[in-house]
C-alpha cells in the first residue's frame, strides 16, 4: 500500500469543489481518504446513502480530481464506514424490495427541508407519518408543480423511518417503475411474485403517480394493491403534479381512495421562504453568500426550488472563475438583466380597486354607479395598454361585457388623459403598481 501524502485529500476535494460545484454537498467534509493501493484510491463515506450518491453522481468528478492531484492515471472507489452505518449491509437493509434497493438522496432529509406558508401542512403531515406510519394520514397525497419539494418530503419520511424504526420495510419507487414491473410480470407470467412484492411491505411510497393516467390495467392492479395495504393499516404515500381529481383518465374509485386521506398542496414559496431556501442550499454546498445576494436570487426567481439552486450554482461557478468572492455585482452578472413580467388583468383589478377604495367584485359586476364605472373604465384602459389580451378577453373579466364596451371605456379615459396631465400621472402610477404585483 502506497504512502498517502497528507495534502492529497485536500487537493482532491479542492479540485471537485472548483470544477464540479453542482455535485458538492456539505457532508463532503465528513469524507476521508482511506487508502491508495494499486492505482486505486478508496474514499470512505460515513454511511451507505452517502456512498451510493458518490457512486451514482461523483465517480468521474473524483477520478479526474484524483488524477490531477497525483499526476497519475488512478481510479477511485467509494465505501461506507459500516461501524457508523447499521444499514450498510444490503442483505439487512430494511428499505429493499426482493431484488431492488431503495435509492435515497442524502440531501433529502427533514433537516434540509425549508418550511413556509406554501408547504407547512405537507411538512407537518410528513413529520407525523414518519413518527407513526400507518396510524395517521393514510393515505397521504402530496401534490404541486414541479420543483417544490414533493420528492424531498417523500424521501425525508423514508430516512426518518429508517432511523427510528429500522425494522420497518418500506418500498419507495417511481410510478413508472411500478408500471414497468407490472408489465414485466404480465409478460413473464410472474404476477404472483409482483403482488407479493408490493403487498407485503409496511409502507408503499410512489412518486409521480399521475403517470397512472391512461393505464387501465396498471390502475386495476394498483387499486387492488392499494386496498390490500390500506385494509391492513400499512402506510401509503403518493405524490403527483396535480390533485387526484385533476389526473386525467384516472378511475373514479382511485380518485376516491386518494382523497380519503390527507391531500396536501405544495405551492410556490413566498419571498421569505425563497430566501431561507437559498441560505439552506448555500450552507449545504459550503458557499458563503452575502445577504444582499440571497435577496437578489429570491426576488429574481419565484418559480421553483430547483431554479433557485441552479442560480446559486451559476453564481458560485462564476465566482470560482474569478477571485472566489460572491458579490452583488457578480450575482447580477450571473443572473443577467431582470426580465420584464407580463402584466395581468387580475393585477390591474387589484391595484385599481385599492386605489379607488372599491371591491374587485364591484368592478366585475353590473353596477353602474359612477364610483364603480370610473375605476372600471380605468381598468379596461390599462388592460388594453399593458396586456396582450383581446377586446373580447378583456370584456370577459368585467362581467362578460362585449368589445364595444371596452372600446367605449378606453375612449373615455383617453379623453381624460388628454385633458389632465395629473390624471395621466395617476394612470402611470397605477400601471407601475400593476407591474410590481404581476
Amino acid at each position: 500500500m502506497a504512502t498517502i501524502p497528507t495534502t492529497l485529500w485536500d487537493d482532491i476535494v479542492g479540485q471537485v469543489r472548483l470544477n464540479h460545484t453542482q455535485l458538492v454537498r456539505g457532508w463532503f467534509n465528513e469524507l476521508a481518504l482511506s487508502s491508495l493501493d494499486g492505482g486505486i484510491i478508496e474514499i470512505r463515506a460515513l454511511n451507505g446513502a452517502q456512498a451510493r450518491y458518490l457512486r451514482q453522481h461523483c465517480q468521474v468528478a473524483f477520478a479526474e480530481a484524483a488524477q490531477a492531484a497525483t499526476g497519475r492515471l488512478v481510479s477511485v472507489r467509494f465505501s461506507a464506514d459500516e461501524s457508523q452505518d447499521p444499514t450498510a449491509s444490503p442483505s439487512s437493509h430494511p428499505f429493499t424490495t426482493p431484488d431492488e434497493e431503495l435509492q435515497l438522496n442524502p440531501d433529502c432529509t427533514f433537516d434540509h427541508f425549508v418550511t413556509g406558508p406554501c408547504n407547512r401542512l405537507a411538512h407537518a403531515a410528513a413529520l407525523a407519518i414518519a413518527q407513526e406510519p400507518g396510524r395517521v394520514y393514510n393515505p397521504f397525497f402530496a401534490h404541486g408543480p414541479v420543483g417544490l419539494g414533493k420528492t424531498h418530503l417523500l424521501q425525508a419520511i423514508c430516512y426518518a423511518i429508517r432511523e427510528h424504526q429500522p425494522q420497518a420495510r418500506f418500498c419507495y419507487i417511481s410510478c413508472e417503475t411500478f408500471i414497468n414491473h407490472f408489465i414485466e410480470a404480465v409478460e413473464s407470467g410472474a404476477l404472483h411474485h409482483f403482488r407479493y412484492r408490493y403487498r407485503h411491505v409496511d409502507g408503499l411510497v410512489i412518486d409521480d403517480v399521475q403517470f397512472l393516467a391512461e393505464r387501465e390495467r396498471s390502475q386495476e392492479e394498483f387499486f387492488h394493491t392499494f386496498n390490500t395495504l390500506h385494509q391492513s393499516h400499512r402506510q401509503i404515500i403518493l405524490s403527483a403534479d396535480c390533485s387526484p381529481s385533476e389526473i386525467p383518465s384516472l378511475e373514479e374509485r382511485l380518485v376516491s381512495r386518494f382523497n380519503s386521506g390527507l391531500v396536501a398542496l405544495l405551492d410556490r414559496p413566498c419571498f421569505e421562504t425563497r430566501m431561507a431556501i437559498v441560505r439552506k442550499k448555500a450552507k449545504l454546498r459550503c458557499i458563503e453568500v452575502p445577504e444582499e445576494v440571497v435577496g437578489l436570487v429570491a426576488s429574481r426567481i419565484d418559480t421553483n426550488i430547483r431554479e433557485l439552486e441552479g442560480a446559486l450554482i451559476k453564481i458560485d461557478a462564476l465566482s470560482q472563475a474569478g477571485d472566489g468572492r460572491i458579490t452583488l455585482s457578480l450575482a447580477q452578472e450571473a443572473l443577467g438583466h431582470e426580465p420584464s413580467r407580463p402584466v395581468t388583468i387580475p393585477a390591474i383589478l387589484e391595484v385599481v380597486a385599492r386605489g379607488f377604495n372599491v371591491k374587485v367584485s364591484d368592478l366585475q359586476s353590473k353596477k353602474r354607479f359612477k364610483a364603480v364605472t370610473h375605476p372600471r373604465h380605468i381598468c379596461m384602459f390599462l388592460a388594453r395598454r399593458l396586456t396582450a389580451q383581446s377586446l373580447e378577453q378583456i370584456g370577459g373579466y368585467f362581467g362578460g361585457r362585449d368589445h364595444t364596451t371596452v372600446l367605449h371605456a378606453s375612449r373615455v379615459i383617453a379623453e381624460q388623459v388628454e385633458a389632465s396631465p395629473e390624471f395621466e400621472q395617476l394612470l402611470d402610477e397605477l400601471a407601475a403598481q400593476a407591474r410590481n404585483v404581476s
